[in-house]
């Protein structure tokens, strides 16, 4: 199942409060960047985030994003902008760490 145009742009619309978010569609889902750093997508209307030490705090879910994929970390609370906010440049922190 393909991620809908809806759950795309309400997500988009949630991450509103990080000015340099992208998102680039790929194969029926989308691709999350903050500041060119790619941190997560949108799979099957699902928000994942890669999993990195500086995101762990937050006690999410393992998902995987599809068949062969490394596991990534399921965003449940997606109407929590702040927290939205929060766990997407945590996230990206820990990218740029590698």
């Amino acid at each position: 199942m393909a991620t809908s145009k809806e759950y795309k742009d309400f997500i988009l619309e949630q991450l509103d409060l990080l000015d340099n978010v992208s998102c680039k569609a790929m194969m029926g889902e989308f691709l999350l960047y903050y500041n060119n750093i790619l941190f997560g997508g949108i799979y099957d209307d699902r928000l994942l985030v890669k999993k990195v030490d500086t995101n762990k705090k937050y006690n999410m879910k393992e998902q995987t994003p599809y068949e062969g994929a490394k596991p990534m970390y399921l965003v449940d609370d997606i109407d929590n902008k702040e927290l939205l906010q929060e766990i997407v440049i945590e996230t990206c922190k820990g990218l740029e760490s590698k």
